[in-house]
């Protein structure tokens, strides 16, 4: 099989172990938890939550409408929230939830240690793949197995570093939910397309969008056309506007930027 040395592929490195995994969540993501996943859920209101890995702020304040109070944390100082190692002994809160997109590789820990700390539930936001690993598994699943496991039916653009409403992704995400006094067998749900409900005017303010630039590039390195930029024709694509070979060559990106330890 040749090599895939498409700029996709070979412009990405994979990530170093002590890497931050800087890969912001976009609000929409955030909110989607709240009027999908846990609808059913008694009202927020009276409740605090804990965002132990905040990185600049994105899904505290997506959080901030729905509960009492947010308490926002991250290791690196991103400008947002205090400085502190939710992993750290000395980290600790009372709070009634703990909900956030931990660090890949970290992900497990940050799970085990918020079951540890949140006396209503623990929500994380994770990579689907997450859900597969023997290690996992054992450690993790068949100990504590989570409530309900909520797979987002539309992508959720993450890259690394920024937040970029305008580019797709091949990677899959879904949130992962423990309820502390909830027993029984794993729940599997669907969160319906919702980016366009639940995107807000003010979610990205500020934010400099680059993710058209970059599928051009990539287009034009294969000679094809980008969908959507003026003075082409639009190409076959993916469910998410992605033409197929540039989302598989992204998949193999991520999955190298982002793979299991």
């Amino acid at each position: 099989m040749a090599q895939n040395t498409s700029h996709a592929v070979m412009s990405q490195r994979s990530e170093p172990r002590d890497s931050l995994d800087d890969f912001p969540t976009p609000p929409w993501a955030t909110r989607a938890l709240v009027e999908y996943v846990l609808k059913d859920q008694p009202d927020f209101g009276s409740m605090s939550v804990w965002e132990p890995a905040c990185n600049r702020g994105y899904m505290s304040r997506a959080l901030s409408p729905y509960f009492s109070g947010v308490i926002s944390s991250d290791v690196a100082d991103y400008g947002f929230g205090d400085v502190a190692d939710f992993l750290a002994p000395a980290a600790k809160q009372d709070v009634d939830w703990i909900i956030t997109n931990p660090p890949f590789r970290l992900a497990e820990q940050f799970i085990l240690k918020a079951l540890n700390h949140a006396t209503e539930g623990v929500a994380m936001l994770v990579r689907t793949s997450f859900l597969e690993s023997i290690g996992r598994y054992s450690s993790l699943f068949s100990v504590r197995p989570p409530t309900r496991v909520a797979q987002f039916a539309e992508r959720v653009p993450m890259v690394k570093g920024r937040l970029d409403p305008s580019v797709s992704t091949a990677t899959s995400y879904c949130w992962v939910v423990w309820l502390i006094n909830s027993a029984g067998p794993a729940e599997i749900v669907w969160i319906p397309p919702c980016r366009k409900v639940l995107e807000q005017p003010g979610d990205y303010v500020g934010i400099t969008t680059v993710g058209t630039d970059i599928l051009r590039g990539l287009n034009e390195e294969r000679n094809e056309p980008t969908a959507g930029v003026s003075g082409t024709s639009a190409p076959e694509t993916a469910s998410d506007g992605v033409t197929a070979e540039v989302a598989g060559a992204i998949d193999d990106a991520e999955s190298s930027e982002r793979e299991d330890a």
